[in-house]
């Protein structure tokens, strides 16, 4: 009787054992498990667990949907239920129901909610080429926006809807040697300094794992922002994993990347420790770019009510400059450079240590805190046709901001975020004229690579700068039923700049001290937004932010020149005021057809006034020989734009050779021009004047497209091929120099495997511009005759492997 139990028992259980099916939910692009994926059946549900696996009664089951944030949902029929599920979902790229922004006052973080402009990249636009230089991901995939960089991979500048190209002289003061205008922010970590300057030489773009793009001024939250803001946030351990990883990268133009990782997640805490070398032999001579960097990444949760996030980063970075090539040398495809940066050996060094320490602490469902300190160290060393100059600043400070909710009853409620961002920046700056080596055998005579190079010579200035900004900020939602909302903010900033000239002394027209306040800066924001049936938005929008000038605005430090009109050499630039944006904006978001069409559109109309400008001092000798520079302000530039981004998932399918098939593209239109009596003084010492009025802003081009395609197949297979258009653009204000039009193919294909238990692999090989199209990666604005940086003449190759071992 026993032995018929016991027989009857097993019966039973193997019945039970096979109406059961396990299955894993996965990472289509990199093979890594979904941990809290939702598989769905029927009434029923359950979650996968840290690998990605769960179990489901078969008997009971026909069909089931997996879902999980950020990726495409997938539905699998149930066939067999002795065939384990195998089920791979891909990145939705935006789902804007699931992509949050930074900072928001709306309750809702998700894009769908915002009333702005924004986008958003993650590692599927950043990695459709080598993932090194982030200008291929800017310019392909965000409308409104281009990046350029002076050399290799250094000099990097961000261009957000026409700011970042002034109008100016022929010579002078521009944005063409530092970005302006917009925040750059890492980890929540202030890249761009206390008086307005991002410097990105340093910043490891290969570890960069998700960027935010907020187009537009942003004063109400961002402080002096007048152009939009820029959020970088490194690469997230995997949840539930301990790995050690190498990547290698090789291209032509001896390009060569070598990163090691060490990557902890655990349920509380997560770890990621990078290094990274790379270096180049660059597109041209003097060219050769090295750069090191270690990162260190910690989130930790010690209980449900507060987060410790950690950052701390080191770099070093090298890059040679061979100088702007001018129109004629571009033409004639002479890339030999400029001589006077050769033979500085023009250059630029830039050494950081940046740190952050953030701390998120829940009082309860309704009120939190987030605060952030933060420390960077920056020396650097740069060379050019002038000269040379040492420049070492310490900047620190702390952005801190409450998120408030309150239900306020019928399905409306009111969110807030409140908050302070201040930062001090103390820096010294010493300038040198060069000479040739006295153990040059032919100094009269300068060769690239038969000479010394030149060396530093005398001390020409030595100014050292206190810079404090501080911006306090509010900005509120109202969200009303059936999904409209209203949000209104301000922003007010301030910013001190105490300037000491410890090279000349003091005169009675100029002091060696100087001392400038803007107060008062006032960033208001109001907006609306209404969604429909969850699947697409319309918004309109009104925002305004300010720049205020730089400390290298202030001093005019070279021989006097005399002139009754202007302010004369030597003598302190105490009138300038500072920059004001006003933007209006319209626009709508969607995610229609069972959400396999992504679009996002706008509408904007801008308005930056007292824009900076420069007025050149000639040599009386020769009209040629500019002396120097010194900065007024100027007119009206008005910004008309239409940008749009469309992404469609046209296949998608776990059963075939292809998996996803998805086409993207996005184009902008920009109408930019100088307002109504917009002169300036054509040159002191000279008649006459400059008038701009009307004509195109010099920088930026009318159209700019891109189409492309991103596959994912079977075997872990991906492949994308992208194609880009650049309109020609004016590079002067009088619109009397145009840089021509170019078109860019560029490819990438590879393979993501797990090898084993223990080790999962990506391999891959690309190319850029397949059709060896001349083109460049920068044009200096109103800086005749020197004009283009170029790129590579011929097709850029590389090719990589990422092998990673999971303990």
């Amino acid at each position: 009787m026993k032995r018929l139990i016991l027989i009857a028992a097993l019966i039973c259980s193997t019945q039970l054992f096979a109406q059961t099916i396990k299955g894993t939910v996965y990472d289509a692009t990199n093979n890594s498990p979904l941990s809290g994926a939702a598989v769905s059946f029927g009434k029923g549900g359950t979650l996968t667990d840290r690998d990605g696996m769960f179990i489901v009664d078969c008997s009971k089951v026909k069909e089931v949907t997996v879902s999980f944030i950020g990726y495409g949902s997938f539905k699998k029929v149930i066939k067999n239920c002795s065939d384990a599920l195998n089920i791979g979902l891909t990145p939705s790229n935006s789902n804007l129901n699931d992509v949050e922004i930074t900072a928001t006052s709306a309750t809702n973080k998700s894009l769908l909610y915002q009333p702005s402009s924004v986008t958003k990249l993650t590692t599927t636009e950043l990695k459709r080429g080598n993932g090194l230089f982030l200008d291929d991901a800017i310019n392909g995939n965000v409308p409104g926006v281009t990046m350029n960089r002076r050399s290799m991979s250094g000099g990097q500048q961000f261009n957000i809807r026409g700011y970042g190209n002034g109008s100016r002289g022929s010579r002078g003061v521009s944005s063409n040697f530092d970005g302006q205008g917009y925040k750059v922010y890492l980890n929540g970590i202030p890249v761009t300094d206390a008086e307005g300057i991002t410097t990105l030489d340093d910043l490891d773009f290969g570890s960069v794992g998700n960027v935010e793009v907020v187009k537009g001024p942003a004063g109400t939250l961002y402080g002096l922002a007048i152009a939009g803001a820029v959020n970088l946030s490194t690469i997230n351990p995997e949840k539930g994993k301990t790995s050690v990883g190498q990547e290698v990268i090789i291209g032509n133009y001896g390009l060569q990347r070598y990163t090691t990782h060490f990557q902890m997640g655990g349920d509380h805490s997560s770890i990621l420790l990078n290094y990274g070398h790379q270096k180049s032999s660059g597109t041209s001579i003097h060219n050769e770019s090295t750069k090191d960097f270690v990162n260190f990444i910690g989130n930790f949760q010690p209980n449900d009510k507060q987060t410790i996030t950690t950052y701390a980063g080191y770099s070093n970075s090298y890059d040679q400059r061979y100088g702007e090539l001018t129109i004629s040398q571009y033409e004639n495809d002479d890339y030999s450079g400029n001589p006077s940066y050769i033979k500085n050996d023009g250059h630029s060094n830039v050494i950081t240590f940046r740190a952050g320490v953030g701390h998120n602490y829940k009082f309860n469902k309704n009120i939190s805190n987030n605060t952030t300190v933060f420390g960077t160290g920056f020396t650097s060393n740069a060379s050019s046709a002038g000269g040379w100059s040492d420049k070492n600043t310490i900047n620190y400070g702390l952005r801190s901001t409450f998120d408030t909710k309150f239900s306020l009853g019928a399905g409306t409620t009111l969110s807030g975020l409140t908050g302070i961002e201040t930062q001090r920046q103390d820096a010294q700056v010493i300038g040198y004229n060069t000479k040739a080596s006295p153990f040059d055998p032919n100094p009269t005579v300068y060769n690239y690579g038969a000479s010394p190079y030149w060396v530093i010579n005398a001390v020409t200035s030595d100014a050292a700068s206190t810079s404090k900004t501080t911006s306090l900020f509010t900005e509120w939602t109202l969200a009303l039923p059936k999904d409209f909302s209203v949000t209104a903010g301000v922003g007010v900033s301030n910013m001190k700049i105490l300037l000491n000239d410890r090279f000349n002394t003091a005169t009675a027209t100029k002091p060696s001290t100087f001392e400038k306040n803007y107060t008062g800066m006032v960033s208001p924001h109001v907006a609306i937004n209404k969604v429909f049936s969850k699947q697409f938005s319309v918004y309109a929008s009104y925002s305004k932010a300010y720049k205020a000038p730089v400390s290298s605005y202030f001093y005019i430090t070279t021989p006097a020149v005399t002139t009754p009109a202007t302010p004369a050499t030597g003598r302190v630039n105490e009138v300038l005021k500072p920059e004001i944006g006003n933007q209006y904006e319209v626009g709508t978001k969607g995610q229609l057809m069972d959400n396999k069409l992504t679009y996002e559109l706008a509408y904007f109309h801008a308005e930056f006034s007292n824009k900076m400008t420069a007025i050149s001092v000639v040599s009386p000798a020769s009209t040629n020989t500019t002396l120097y520079s010194y900065v007024v302000n100027g007119g009206t530039q008005k910004h008309n734009g239409f940008e749009a981004l469309v992404k469609y998932t046209a296949y998608q399918s776990n059963n075939g050779f292809f998996q996803t098939v998805r086409p993207f593209a996005n184009m902008t239109y920009s109408d930019f021009k100088y307002g109504n009596n917009f002169t300036i003084q054509k040159t002191v010492l000279a008649s006459g004047v400059e008038d701009y009025s009307g004509k195109a802003v010099a920088g930026v081009a009318k159209f700019m497209g891109n189409v492309g395609i991103d596959i994912n197949m079977d075997y872990g297979l991906y492949a994308n091929v992208s194609y880009n258009y650049k309109d020609r653009m004016p590079i002067t204000s009088l619109n009397d120099f145009y840089a021509t039009s170019y078109n860019l193919i560029n490819a990438k294909i590879g393979i993501q495997r797990s090898l084993g238990k223990h080790f999962d692999m990506d391999a891959y090989f690309g190319g850029t511009n397949l059709a060896s199209t001349k083109y460049y990666y920068m044009v200096f604005i109103n800086q005749l005759p020197d004009a283009y940086i170029a790129a590579a003449r011929t097709a850029v190759f590389f090719g990589g492997v990422n092998l990673k071992y999971n303990f």
